[in-house]
């Protein structure tokens, strides 16, 4: 059973900090490109962040573009992603997302953790 299992979200205020988790389980982490989407009320859903399966590459859509961190722990099969001086354009449900190397056409999706940035 293939899972993605996103936590860490919840309410900062405008210039503050979070730090995101996925946790994975069903699959060969080590395997698998690790991405963070997200997707705000009424809008389509959005590249964050990149890593590659190695973790020897990342790469950032240009809003969190030096605000935001993607990293990831092959060991304990976890991606994070660390953002800093949010906005509150970057209030939005994150996703984290799982592309194996070998058949990028494959997917997966956990349920998304919310990301209010608010004062």
């Amino acid at each position: 059973q293939v899972q993605l299992v996103e936590s860490g979200g919840g309410l900062v205020q405008p210039g503050g900090s979070l730090r995101l988790s996925c946790a994975a389980s069903g699959f060969t982490f080590s395997a698998f490109a690790m991405s963070w989407y997200r997707q705000a009320p009424g809008k389509e859903r959005e590249l964050v962040a990149t890593i590659t399966s190695t973790g020897g590459s990342a790469n950032y859509a240009d809003p969190g573009k030096g605000r935001f961190t993607i990293s990831r722990d092959n060991a304990k099969k976890t991606v994070y992603l660390q953002m800093n001086r949010l906005k509150p354009e970057d209030t939005a449900v994150y996703y984290c997302s799982a592309r194996n190397g070998f058949k990028p056409s494959i997917q997966y999706w956990g349920q998304g953790t919310q990301v209010t940035v608010s004062s």
